[in-house]
């Protein structure tokens, strides 16, 4: 693995400053020559993804999983046609974030620039070797990618698809690399290869993510696990608390932003937690506190469970006194990404809103529109539960750092 990382590792140093050089017009023109080359190889990257799928359910993945590592036509269609947003962002590199002329006559220039080389480690997810080369790529920065075992063959076929259309557009084939050794030994050498790495995303569960935080030399932004909360409070639209739960867990339990616990006022408890069941028991595992056990017929919920990820259907349950009650709970379970109130009280949303430290933070919403898309990003690199750098869904913007310029004529210091 060593001399892969080597190999590509050098040709996507050179290719990072070569990539800096092009114009916006030049970078879209390669993104839009990618989108083409995806839909011309739409039945080859498909036939690729299910040679995956076919040996993930030999090998007794969950339906979640499979989910999430599955390409469809119309997904695949989707995905190339969210390009189109990401060619029409303004190109966040070479913009003049401030000026000033110095009391020494130093004219001095803040300017963006690309971070230069990323690498992202993912798990079975191939839609983010679309999205993050594509983010990469309108931003200036080269891109080596590290998916999991569990999508090799979809993940070849797409970068054989990307490099074609970078080669149409002229563009250095280099500026996009797969490592295609899946060991896990991998991911260490990558995350402290410093000669050639500017940046790592690790984008998974909460192993990965811990061991690339752990161990890496390079920096990183942290991706974070999404253990996400919904509140219903007692003054709130019970049907609409429903519509919003409903979305929240059961659109796509193997996501991020599904929900993970939910919360209910005890004054609501009897009303909302009966009606949620008899329309979800027979699709959706409840996992409660005792009270809520007393309402419905539910396996009694560990502290275990309020602290993971499901990504599957199954979702733990409290029964809260108040608000304050509901807060402390999520300061204390919450990885910070996403968390919602459902209420038709003023000050209930503003205390929610304002005492909740995560990420994103929704009032009569679901936690499911944390995502670069849905946010008119066009795509995102991540989610990002940390504070510094990137917080939130995070694309082109957060890709960028700055450098300053400054132009004299002859001057010296003191």
């Amino acid at each position: 693995m060593e001399d892969e990382l080597k190999v590509k590792g050098e040709k996507l140093k050179k290719a990072k400053y070569e990539l800096g050089l092009l114009t916006t017009s030049q970078k879209n023109l390669a993104l839009l020559e990618i989108k083409n080359s995806l839909l011309k190889n739409t039945r080859i990257i498909l036939n690729a993804n299910k040679i995956d799928i076919t040996k993930a359910v030999s090998e007794g993945m969950n339906a979640s999983l499979i989910d999430r590592l599955t390409l469809t036509e119309n997904r695949l269609i989707k995905i190339a046609e969210s390009i189109d947003t990401i060619i029409k962002l303004t190109d966040p590199s070479g913009v003049i974030i401030s000026g000033k002329v110095l009391e020494s006559g130093l004219q001095l220039l803040k300017k963006t620039v690309p971070l230069g080389a990323i690498a992202i480690i993912y798990e079975a997810r191939p839609n983010v070797t679309i999205d993050a080369t594509m983010l990469a790529i309108k931003s200036g920065n080269a891109i080596l990618l590290r998916g999991s075992s569990s999508t090799i063959n979809s993940n070849k076929a797409i970068v054989l698809a990307i490099k074609e259309g970078l080669r149409k557009s002229e563009v250095s084939e280099d500026c996009c690399f797969l490592i295609e050794d899946t060991r896990r030994e991998v991911v260490h050498e990558i995350i402290t290869a410093n000669d050639y790495i500017d940046l790592v995303i690790p984008r998974g569960g909460a192993q990965l993510i811990n061991m690339v935080v752990k161990n890496a030399t390079v920096p990183t932004i942290e991706t974070g696990v999404g253990n996400c909360h919904l509140y219903v409070d007692k003054q709130t639209d019970l049907e609409m608390a429903y519509a919003i739960f409903e979305n929240g867990k059961m659109s796509r339990p193997s996501v991020c932003n599904s929900l993970e616990t939910l919360l209910v006022h005890q004054d609501v408890a009897q009303q909302f937690l009966t009606m949620a069941y008899e329309k979800l028991h027979d699709k959706l595992q409840f996992r409660g506190c005792q009270r809520t056990c007393d309402i419905i017929a539910c396996d009694l919920a560990t502290e275990e469970d309020f602290e993971k990820e499901f990504l599957d259907y199954i979702i733990s349950v409290k029964i809260v006194d108040n608000i304050d009650d509901a807060i402390f709970h999520i300061r204390k379970y919450s990885s910070g990404h996403s968390e919602s109130i459902v209420t038709d009280c003023l000050s209930s949303s503003n205390k929610f809103t304002t005492e909740i430290d995560s990420a994103c933070v929704y009032v009569n919403a679901s936690t499911r529109f944390s995502d670069g898309g849905e946010f008119g990003m066009g795509a995102e690199m991540g989610i990002s539960t940390q504070k510094t750098h990137a917080r939130g869904p995070f694309s082109i913007n957060e890709l960028v750092s700055y450098k300053y310029i400054i132009e004299g004529n002859g001057q010296v210091r003191n």
